[in-house]
């Protein structure tokens, strides 16, 4: 073999292989994860703008969301994100389908009970918006109370609603950048029952 063949078959080796890659990628992020950058200041103090997560993209897809779990969702028509951006916001989910939710007394309420939530810092003011403002939302089949952990700086289901479960993209379960954040996301557990 002279050089140029050699070189050619390499060259031919490395398209493979990149090729190979490059669909083994395309697979995972369509159909099982999915990396999002947290935009804003929705989450803080639990997530900071411009930290990067992953999304699993196929529990939903064997099971339904659970309170307290940090999803990632298509925003809807009302939150009202410029057109053309696929906006997606990252939330908790408060409520689940069944639930009826209030935001009253400085506090969620779901199903007559106030939702404990230490991973909101006690000064934060939680204010009902046009949503749920002086009544109680109840949740369908396939409907979700999401809420930014940042109450005075969120839109979310107290201003637009409850979100629909083929709106959600899926569960955040990593943090990976920066690296001084690097973990893994644990759920929010509440008292039964709720």
């Amino acid at each position: 073999m002279n050089f140029f063949t050699k070189l050619g078959a390499s060259f031919l080796d490395l398209i493979e292989t990149l090729a190979i890659s490059f669909s083994i990628f395309l697979v995972v992020y369509l159909f099982f994860l999915q990396p999002h950058q947290v935009n804003g200041q929705s989450m803080v103090p639990n997530f900071q703008s411009g930290e990067h997560v992953l999304t699993d993209k196929i529990t939903y897809k064997m099971r339904e969301p659970v309170r307290g779990e940090i999803v990632v969702f298509h925003a809807p028509p009302a939150a009202h994100c410029p057109e053309g951006t696929g906006c997606d916001f990252i939330k908790r989910i408060l409520g689940v389908p069944g639930d009826t939710v209030e935001v009253k007394d400085n506090a969620v309420w779901v199903n007559g009970e106030k939702l404990p939530e230490p991973y909101i810092p006690e000064d934060f003011p939680i204010l009902p918006g046009n949503a749920t403002k002086d009544k109680s939302v109840y949740l369908g089949p396939d409907e979700y109370f999401v809420s930014g952990d940042n109450r005075p700086y969120s839109s979310d289901s107290r201003a637009w609603g409850a979100i629909k479960k083929t709106d959600i993209i899926g569960r955040v379960f990593f943090r990976y950048w920066p690296p001084s954040s690097v973990s893994p996301i644990v759920k929010s557990t509440y008292p039964e029952p709720l």
